[in-house]
């Protein structure tokens, strides 16, 4: 059979769960009745880009209007990849499985440089033309936002147009303008381009022609509605100048699979103005736009009732900077404690994180916190106008190890600006420090640090400081590694090749189109994995396209110099930088404006962009959300019956596990949970089925409270389940009675293109015994008879069977084992086989 679409060959990849689209708040609009549909790409796997803040809002923001529809795209593994150009099927979207060259807009989320060959994957897929010259009227728009855009011009040959800055508003200011210029369902392009370069923080890279001057340097010509100006437009970035009143994801999609933020992300503030000079996101969020304190209360109330999380993660740049944080997290523990819903504080500096905070979040567990000294002595913090001092660091680092917490994460960078040897055996003695500590019961925590070379980026301070050269940065972090080979230290470092390159496409131009795609079609793909990242593949794509790399990365720059992204305006004045600049040769440390006389940075104009601060905090008086758990005392066991078909069967058993939990949650069901440091819901379940089989009576078994009855979890549970799983009844348990081990199971097997060959079942049928021996991932073999495994098994049509197997000392045989002994079958027509379980004659 030869595949049409991706579903029809979802059995045979991994992680199928991916592909899906059908997760719990997925929006899916009838697209034949919207104008303008819309793509939401993120150009890495699944459970990267789900877990997008951005995408979440992008999404709730563009499916609110009447007239857009809006649905995702991730790049696809490569087993994924591979099977949709041998079938030359196209990469479609996830909602709707719609090609995506029938989108009309496409707009790519660009959160990391070692993304950007997978740009090029995901148009290569959608048979969609990488250049915007050869894309015309029947081809998407080809749009880009998020933080790579501070320095667009690596890209510029691919998009049709970037917006820089805060998408919120100004994604719905292009869509809104796009419909304008739609006139009996067609739509002109130049018109649509046209106006978008009146929308502010909106950059069309085909207006601004370049030029190289005889340094090598790219210059911006002037924009061709400035031709009486001596030079040349700029692009200012957009701002959302209040956050407390911004569109929230209320409902977020709840992934599956296991994305690498598997929790609600509470926005609490926008920006940061400590004014690390090494940070580029402290530079290009600015001003501190915060939520006040009610707003997030709600907000966070309204998205666990819609998620079911357990974990609320504060978003920020400098979390513990937010005005009301210390009555913040004592609002959401008295709020949602007894729900076992905990809290997590993931960007907090040294000194910011008190023993109150840590209080609190321990009330239900203790989550994680990184801490970034960055460089390891004051002389290169005040350098890098890192404003924590030493004794911050042990005194955060002695609170933790006090209240509990056992491993503490470090982060520092190499290569930093002016940095001597002694500012790296600062890093020895302070990890050397911080080890000796002891915690509440005189033993002593662990401490993970983690290296990485430093990066200069656009937009800050650092701009024009040249990258280490690769060979220094092994040098450096060989070093440190030999060094804290220490009991109790775990070390971990970045791959200096990796930085390399990352530094290469901050601070590119134009002329690196031509190097992603010599690159992308030398098989460069998932850059940013260390496991698919090849650094030979990229050497040989430099001199292929001839570029001079040290020219981009390890050359110092001159102050007055023309940089690539001159004519982005970030709203940070470039003399600011140039001035901070001086400043951290001069090992000045520059106060946090939030709190201090205004630096002058030049963003905001105190009308409508400026700080926006919450320093009066809400009353203690916060109402508590009902308990998932009863008051001590009787418990009951039910046992839940389920059938799993259809799409449902591509979800592995910790995927269903955690779609159920989550899922009772939301309906409010009070399930018990267990004792001790990170206390889980009491649920089980039997003999979980391996992926890609159905099943028409599954169980799994919950404790509750007495008062708590079967038609209750029956009437709140079934709706807050995804498609393909139907709860069937709800009974009570003898929780102590043991599972049977001569339980015998019903299945149905069907294939797709064969047929199951007659003389090999009478073949099977006419032996004594069939010794079958399986070997587990450890390579510990366990024999089966398989004649008296299977029970029963008949032939209902040439392609098609049915079988009962038992359970073998508490094991049980799947279907696939058993029919590749007996018919000899291939991977791939087991694996596209459908199959059953329960439903046959014998049930």
């Amino acid at each position: 059979m030869t595949p049409k679409s991706i579903q029809d060959f979802l059995p045979l990849v991994e992680r199928p769960s991916r592909y899906l689209g059908s997760e719990i708040n997925t929006i899916r609009k009838d697209l034949s009745k919207t104008a303008l549909r819309f793509a939401l790409a993120f150009p890495d796997l699944y459970e990267i880009g789900t877990s997008h803040f951005g995408i979440q809002i992008l999404y709730q923001v563009l499916n609110g209007h009447p007239d857009i529809a809006a649905e995702r795209v991730f790049a696809p593994a490569e087993d994924v990849e591979a099977r949709l150009r041998l079938s030359k099927i196209p990469l479609t979207s996830l909602e709707t499985h719609t090609p995506l060259k029938k989108f009309d807009i496409i707009g790519f989320s660009l959160l990391y440089e070692l993304d950007y060959t997978n740009i090029l994957t995901i148009l290569d897929l959608a048979g969609i033309p990488f250049f915007t010259r050869d894309r015309g009227p029947a081809f998407p728009l080809v749009v880009g936002g998020g933080p790579c855009t501070c320095n667009p011009e690596p890209l510029a040959d691919y998009f049709d147009a970037f917006v820089i800055g805060d998408g919120e508003e100004v994604a719905l200011e292009i869509a809104e303008a796009w419909l304008a210029c739609q006139t009996d369902g067609a739509v002109n392009k130049a018109a649509v381009l046209d106006a978008w370069s009146s929308i502010t923080g909106v950059y069309i890279p085909a207006l601004f022609p370049v030029r190289y001057n005889t340094s090598g340097f790219q210059k911006i010509q002037q924009h061709p509605r400035d031709t009486e100006n001596r030079q040349p437009k700029k692009v200012t970035r957009a701002v959302l100048a209040d956050l407390d009143s911004a569109v929230f994801p209320v409902a977020p999609i709840l992934p599956y699979g296991k994305p690498v933020h598997d929790r609600l992300r509470l926005e609490v503030s926008r920006g940061c103005t400590r004014g690390c000079r090494f940070c580029q996101a402290g530079m290009i969020y600015r001003p501190v736009r915060e939520r006040s304190e009610a707003t997030l209360m709600n907000l966070s109330r309204n998205s666990l009732d819609r998620t079911g999380y357990e974990d609320i993660s504060l978003l920020s740049l400098s979390t513990g900077d937010y005005s009301c944080i210390a009555s913040l997290m004592a609002s959401l523990m008295d709020a949602f404690a007894s729900n076992h819903t905990a809290v997590s504080l993931p960007s907090l500096r040294a000194g910011t994180l008190t023993p109150e905070l840590m209080a609190h979040i321990k009330r239900v567990r203790k989550t994680g916190f990184t801490i970034a000294p960055e460089a390891g002595s004051q002389r290169l913090r005040n350098v890098i106008n890192k404003n924590i001092t030493r004794e911050e660091i042990i005194d955060t680092v002695k609170n933790a190890f006090g209240l509990g917490w056992q491993v503490i994460k470090l982060y520092f960078m190499i290569g930093l600006p002016t940095e001597t040897d002694k500012d790296l055996q600062g890093i020895i003695d302070l990890v050397e420090d911080l080890r000796k500590i002891k915690g509440d019961r005189g033993r002593p925590g662990k401490i993970n640090v983690s290296v990485t070379t430093f990066i200069p980026k656009p937009h800050t301070p650092f701009q024009w400081h040249p990258q280490i050269s690769l060979e220094e940065s092994r040098e450096k972090i060989n070093w440190l590694r030999t060094r804290l080979k220490k009991p109790g230290v775990q070390f971990k470092w970045q791959s200096p090749d990796v930085s390399f390159l990352e530094g290469l496409w901050a601070r590119g131009d134009r002329r690196l189109s031509k190097l992603l795609l010599t690159a992308y079609q030398n098989g460069c793909r998932f850059d940013g994995w260390s496991d698919r990242f090849n650094f030979r593949v990229w050497e040989n794509a430099f001199s292929e396209a001839d570029i001079n790399v040290p020219f981009y990365v390890n050359r110092i720059r001159d102050l007055d110099e023309p940089l690539p992204w001159d004519h982005i305006d970030m709203r940070v004045h470039k003399s600011f930088l140039a001035k901070e600049w001086q400043a951290a040769h001069e090992e000045q440390v520059i106060p946090d404006c939030r709190w201090n006389p205004c630096n002058d940075c030049g963003v905001c104009n105190f009308e409508t962009i400026q700080p926006r601060l919450h320093e009066v905090c809400e009353s203690r008086s916060v109402a508590q959300t009902p308990s998932v758990e009863n008051e001590p005392g009787f418990y009951k066991v039910f046992q839940l019956t389920y059938s799993k078909t259809g799409q449902a069967k591509y979800f592995a058993h910790l995927e269903l596990a955690n779609i159920i939990i989550r899922a009772l949650r939301r309906a409010r069901i009070p399930v018990k949970y267990s004792e001790g440091f990170h206390p889980m819901p009491k649920i089980s379940f039997e003999d979980p089925l391996p992926v890609g089989i159905e099943s028409l009576n599954e169980r799994f078994f919950i404790t509750v409270p007495g008062h708590i009855d079967a038609k209750d979890i029956l009437s709140r549970l079934g709706p807050e389940l995804p498609e393909g799983i139907d709860l069937k009844a709800c009974t009570l348990s003898n929780k102590k009675k043991k599972p049977e081990n001569d339980i015998a199971e019903n299945y149905y097997v069907e294939l797709k293109e064969n047929v199951f060959d007659t003389g090999l079942l009478e073949r099977f049928s006419n032996l004594r015994e069939y010794i079958y021996i399986r070997k587990n991932r450890k390579g510990r073999q366990k024999s089966f008879d398989l004649k008296k495994t299977v029970a029963h098994i008949v032939l209902k049509n040439p392609n098609s069977i049915e079988m009962r197997i038992r359970r073998e000392n508490g094991m049980t045989l799947r279907p696939h084992e058993i029919l590749s002994q007996i018919f000899g079958l291939s991977r791939d027509e087991l694996k596209t086989a459908t199959v059953i379980k329960g439903l046959g004659e014998h049930v």
